[in-house]
């Protein structure tokens, strides 16, 4: 017969495989040998006739192989027939991933069915189907039996020899850890089981360097998110048990809630801590590891009609929005709260340290930073390891590096990813949770801050409003960053309150740093009023060549009271010279044609000069960022750029 079959051949069913390749056989055909006869199968082409040749076979073998280990009696048999299916799947012609995957998917099955083996089958059957874990992702069976194995065997060879290189290709090329779970945890026992190794943390300070690799720049851009990926995982499980144990406890949220309801008289329970010299110190033990110890505390209630601090601390905004309160303010409740103290079991201790020590190391690389900074800057961490002090004081060191990094895209990300929320700069600031110097990082982060694009009203505001205290004390105790701070707040008219000036000017002529400079801020404010004076020519060009100093020096020079229309078109200044436009009152008409003035300039100006209506930024480095500025002008009606 011939033609298309009326019944389907199964794999099982088929005995033998071959090719036609006698004398005036049919072309291009295959020869299926089934019980009861034989079958033909013509090609169009001799190279169609091969693929079909080889996957027959494949498939022929693998369901022998499905069918020997599923039902393992002697296991050297056993591992004979794996190193067999492994070398079949190297030596296989065809190229599709379900090659070397079928085999790994068998052994994965195979081992989660028998789970009582010694460590030499253990690592015997690793080592077998290691050439096939080269180019391919373990599959989640096998990712469980490779986690056993490292804690239970961490110093074992396999753990180097076999399961580097395959760490080292998830790294790179894991693209979600959300839809391979199991290889996030496996990354992560891995590099425990490192750490476990007689060098510790040297070792996974050399896999961290071989992930990095030797130049300047990784070439792989998704190790660091991947990395970032298990650290904060691995954080996350040393609180675990903890987490759970909200059940019991108020959540944020319910605090807000129950501290807006004036009408409740009940008091409200928070399992915030007291200091008590009469109790003893209570230890709560939670079913698994984790163990949270409360030393010399107990259990506070908040009378809302007494505690008004706390009623102030935790109003919510108007509207009656449901927004999640902040960290601060829930830690911060009551003026009498004490630290919170988490003591975590050895294993857990263990692993927040090999973990937090990771993320210093990446935050080392030059490369990494500004892409780890973003990936922490929305503080992805439970507020339990924000409220553990070893946690915080541990972290403290990445984002040092973040506040000594010149780059805007880096030191930026201390500050909140959006209004109402903690970033780590309110964290590390004085009265926040994490804060636990006299405000040295706090000076060294407004330092950077005030030294990139971030020299605006809207952050001398927020300083203002939140801050001013522990600015006033690192000022009185000799900050030059803290003193220029208070300048600027006195010359931008930030501070209203005629007594806070005042409590501010005493501040600074308490130091000789402040003294200087509170000198040369008055003897800024007469030249300003001199400069602001009604007279002066009402358009003003600046030859060619110009730079930001003779900008100044003619300014100095007279009034500009009345200056409306000020060109510096090819002109050598840049945004430094913002400074001293902000100065003229008057200024309608801006000319900044194939000049340096880029988009710190223009963040300065947005807030200062309010009568700019015209303004000319053609062959300038002003960006998208620096033209957003401007959309708060309501005056402007009229940019040049091109």
């Amino acid at each position: 017969p011939t033609g298309y079959m009326e019944n389907a051949i199964s794999y099982s069913a088929i005995e033998d495989v071959q090719l036609l390749s006698w004398e005036n056989a049919p072309k291009y055909c295959l020869q299926l040998t089934i019980p009861g006869g034989t079958v033909l199968l013509q090609a169009a082409n001799s190279y169609l006739r091969d693929q079909w040749f080889h996957s027959l076979q494949w498939k022929k073998k693998i369901y022998k192989y499905k069918k020997v280990l599923s039902n393992p009696s002697r296991w050297e048999v056993v591992l004979k027939e794996i190193r067999t299916l492994v070398d079949m799947a190297l030596s296989s012609p065809l190229q599709d991933d379900s090659i070397h995957q079928a085999p790994l998917e068998i052994v994965s099955k195979l081992l989660s069915e028998n789970t009582k083996l010694s460590t030499l089958e253990h690592e015997n059957i690793i080592a077998a189907i290691a050439p096939l874990l080269e180019n391919n992702h373990p599959p989640p069976d096998l990712c469980e039996f490779f986690c056993k194995h490292c804690r239970e065997r961490p110093r074992s060879m396999v753990v180097i020899e076999v399961f580097t290189p395959v760490v080292q290709r998830i790294l790179k090329h894991n693209m979600d850890f959300g839809k391979c779970p199991r290889l996030r945890l496996f990354t992560q026992e891995y590099i425990l089981a490192l750490n476990e190794l007689n060098g510790g943390m040297e070792v996974v300070k050399k896999f961290i360097q071989s992930m990095h690799g030797p130049t300047g720049q990784c070439p792989h851009p998704r190790v660091l998110p991947n990395l970032v990926a298990v650290c904060l995982a691995a954080i996350y499980s040393c609180y675990e048990e903890f987490i759970n144990s909200r059940d019991n406890s108020p959540s944020l949220k319910e605090i807000r809630n129950g501290c807006q309801q004036q009408c409740e008289r009940k008091p409200l329970p928070l399992r915030l801590m007291r200091t008590s010299t009469d109790l003893v110190s209570q230890e709560v033990t939670s079913p698994v590891e984790t163990r949270i110890k409360i030393v010399n505390c107990s259990e506070i209630h908040v009378d809302l009609e007494r505690n008004n601090v706390a009623n102030q601390k935790l109003k919510g905004p108007v509207g009656g929005s449901e927004s999640e309160p902040s960290l601060i303010d829930c830690l911060l409740v009551s003026p009498a709260c004490s630290t919170m103290s988490i003591e975590l079991s050895p294993q857990a201790d263990r692993v927040l340290v090999c973990y937090v020590e990771i993320l210093k190391m990446l935050s080392d690389y030059d490369d990494w930073r500004p892409a780890l900074a973003s990936l922490l800057q929305p503080i992805p961490f439970p507020k339990e390891a924000l409220a553990h002090e070893k946690f915080t004081k541990e972290l403290k060191y990445v984002i040092q590096r973040f506040a000594e990094d010149p780059r805007q895209e880096v030191h930026s990300c201390l500050l909140s990813v959006r209004a109402g929320k903690d970033g780590w700069f309110q964290l590390y600031s004085p009265g926040g949770v994490a804060c636990d110097d006299d405000g040295e990082l706090f000076a060294s982060m407004v330092h950077i801050l005030m030294g990139s694009c971030y020299k605006t009203k809207k952050f001398l505001l927020s300083l203002a409003e939140n801050k001013l205290g522990p600015c006033m004390l690192l000022a009185l105790r000799g900050s030059q960053t803290m003193v220029e701070i208070l300048c600027l707040m006195l010359e931008y008219n930030i501070i209203e309150n005629n007594d806070t000036q005042l409590q501010i000017i005493s501040t600074l002529e308490s130091t000789e740093v402040g003294k200087r400079m509170y000198e040369q801020l008055c003897d800024r404010q007469r030249e300003l009023k001199e400069l602001q004076r009604k007279g002066g020519p009402t358009r003003l060009t600046l030859p060619t060549k110009s730079t930001d100093a003779d900008l100044a020096r003619l300014l100095s020079s007279g009034s500009f009271g009345n200056l409306e229309n000020l060109s510096l078109a090819f002109t050598n200044v840049t945004s430094a010279c913002a400074e001293q436009l902000i100065k003229l009152p008057s200024l309608k008409q801006l000319n900044l044609w194939s000049t340096q003035f880029g988009d710190a300039g223009l963040r300065l100006l947005s807030e200062h000069l309010t009568t700019l209506q015209v303004l000319n930024l053609c062959e300038t480095p002003v960006t998208d960022a620096g033209l957003l500025a401007l959309s708060c002008k309501k005056k402007l009606f009229f940019i040049k750029i091109n």
